[in-house]
């Protein structure tokens, strides 16, 4: 439903996305239902023990022949073992229910980050980003945990646990109920007053705990260097002592509630009382009945206390799903190359494109008038949809012919476009004017085509704190031990990782344990794996020292074999590693096999308007 106007503020509201992660956390019929009878079982097994516990303490207190006690005792001992296999096979049904809709769940958001990444969701804190698809997803297991499958169990026992009241008397059935609905809805406000605000704050405040402390040990190290560490570790423990008191609050509230309905069963117990002591007393019920009548309120208070406590649970679990409902943005910005509802894409697949003559599979690439802009989405999470185009394309308008098999310098200043031209590559930007792959227009392709072709290596290529076979077979989850060593061999690393252990040899939290030419060599290797016919290497020798770059540069082209690939770099690359130069905003540079870094230091003077970095 669009949003609508505020006829107060003028302000436009932003419609409330939680209720379809909701109604997805509530599990499907066929799950949910062995919960809820497993749990009306059990319910009804405690009030019936309650009363047949009365029954039987009071019938015995007469001293008529045991053979008018034995139902009593067996319905006593079935009640028992029946309340506590019932409730067991009930936790289990229910948390199986729960944990399969939150895989279902996490699953989603996946799928609806995935076209999104990585420009698409470049402003996303990373900590508050990992608290929603955790923290807030293992929430919404209370929906039917807590909500859905308590209350609709104990609506069930209470309705029957009345029923038999007021078979036995009326006027005690009354009273209980007036007392119970005047209990629960005085729980229900105390949580309201004490918790309210601490419900709706506790999923917020985890995220940004959680992006503070993430924020802060990535950082750490810049931190120490410039004295900010302290501030840092005080931002942190502001946020912990809110994110305290909200959950003492909430606590305190539950706590309240639950005082309450035990409050509450004691007055529907003399509510009870009260109403049956004149049947009593008229001899229209016996002694044991009158001792159920007093005592199995207290059992109907215990099964309605799970009311109370689905009321508290709902705004925590709505919060939660805002949040993870809110984890994507729900407009997708223009430029993000993602799926639109209703959009037809060709999924024609790599295969497909159309290799130059003589490229041994490789496409030609044409970029036409091709520019760019980045996605300006706001941090807040919250409020999806604010997303603009920046002021000025980071990509001016470009033109580009990349034949198979060659090799090309993108040359020019930082804030030139350069990086935003690998990511139109790769399609994680959307372009404007044209770009074609083997004949093929890029944006009538799935992005996940474009990018089975054309595979990018980043400057900062992201390795996981695993060893290097993990970090390798990301790449082809087919490759055997050979191939990665193979593969290894091809971009220089062999006697490296020979020396640190083999592919069991640990890489480090985000490549902490290699250098950046090491991290390069790796991601080099992953692409190779890949198998790309296309390679961007953007800005290789960024994180190495400049003694080694040149060496470096030609490990990696060399390496590449006859595939396609550009190379973005500032600083040149040396002389006959590469076919052409070109410079962002000018016309090609230099001669085949004739690039050097004089003709590189042209390029950056001949450069156009510089774009958003």
């Amino acid at each position: 439903m669009p949003p609508t106007a505020s006829s107060r503020s003028g302000r436009r509201s932003v419609p409330d996305r939680s209720r379809p992660v909701l109604r997805q956390a509530v599990p499907p019929v066929r799950r949910l239902v062995p919960s809820v009878l497993l749990g009306m079982l059990a319910g009804l097994s405690s009030v019936a023990l309650l009363a047949s516990s009365a029954w039987l303490i009071a019938r015995a207190a007469e001293q008529p022949p045991v053979l008018y006690l034995s139902l009593g005792v067996v319905g006593v001992r079935a009640f028992a073992l029946g309340r506590a296999v019932f409730r067991y096979l009930e936790r289990l049904a229910g948390h199986d229910a729960a944990f399969r809709q939150l895989a279902e769940i996490r699953v989603g958001v996946f799928e609806r980050m995935l076209p999104l990444a990585p420009d698409g969701l470049a402003s996303s804190r990373r900590g508050d980003l990992l608290s929603r698809f955790v923290g807030d997803v293992d929430e919404l297991q209370n929906v039917s945990l807590r909500i859905v499958q308590p209350v609709a169990s104990a609506v069930i026992v209470l309705a029957a646990a009345f029923a038999g009241l007021a078979w036995l008397a009326p006027g005690a059935a009354v009273a209980v109920t007036v007392v119970l609905v005047i209990g629960i809805g005085g729980a229900v406000l105390a949580q309201v007053l004490l918790a309210a605000r601490a419900d709706d704050r506790l999923a917020p405040l985890r995220g940004e705990l959680q992006a503070a402390v993430v924020e802060h040990v990535q950082a750490l190290d810049v931190l120490v260097a410039f004295g900010a560490a302290d501030a840092g570790r005080d931002r942190i423990r502001r946020l912990g002592r809110r994110l305290e008191r909200a959950t003492r609050a909430r606590a305190s509230a539950v706590g309240l509630a639950a005082a309450a309905m035990s409050a509450v069963g004691a007055f529907a117990a003399a509510a009870s009382l009260g109403a049956a002591q004149p049947l009593l007393e008229g001899g229209r019920i016996d002694g044991p009945t009158f001792a159920v009548l007093c005592l199995v309120p207290l059992a109907i208070a215990e099964v309605a206390a799970a009311i109370p406590v689905a009321l508290g649970s709902l705004r925590v679990v709505r919060a939660s799903a805002r949040r993870v409902a809110d984890a994507v943005p729900e407009v997708v910005p223009p430029e993000i190359p993602a799926r639109r509802q209703g959009e037809r894409v060709a999924t024609s697949g790599s295969r497909s494109l159309t290799p130059a003559p003589g490229g041994r599979g490789v496409p030609a690439i044409a970029l036409r008038g091709a520019s760019a802009r980045w996605p300006a989405i706001t941090g807040d999470m919250t409020a999806p949809g604010a997303a603009g185009a920046s002021a000025r394309p980071a990509l001016a308008p470009l033109d580009l012919d990349l034949v198979s098999g060659e090799r090309v310098l993108v040359a020019g200043p930082s804030g030139s476009g350069k990086t935003t031209l690998a990511h139109v590559l790769v399609r994680f930007l959307e372009y404007g004017g044209s770009y074609r792959i083997g004949g093929v227009e890029a944006r009538d392709l799935d992005p996940r085509d474009v990018r089975r072709t054309v595979g990018l290596v980043e400057q900062r290529p992201w390795l996981f704190d695993e060893d290097l076979r993990q970090n390798l077979v990301f790449a082809r989850d087919t490759a055997t031990d050979a191939e990665l060593l193979d593969v290894l061999e091809r971009v220089g690393l062999a006697e490296w990782a020979a020396a640190r252990g083999g592919l069991d040899a640990r890489v480090g939290e985000r490549g902490a344990l290699v250098s950046g030419g090491q991290a390069q060599r790796i991601a080099l290797a992953r692409a190779m794996l890949a198998d790309f016919p296309v390679l961007v290497l953007d800005e290789p020798t960024a994180s190495v020292d400049p003694a080694q770059a040149d060496e470096l540069l030609t490990d990696l082209l060399a390496a590449a074999g006859d595939r396609s690939v550009v190379l973005i770099s500032h600083t040149g690359a040396p002389t006959g590693l590469v076919d052409r130069a070109v410079a962002l905003g000018a016309e090609e540079i230099g001669p085949a096999g004739s690039v050097d870094e004089d003709s590189v230091r042209i390029a950056h003077g001949r450069c156009g308007e510089r774009g958003t970095p």
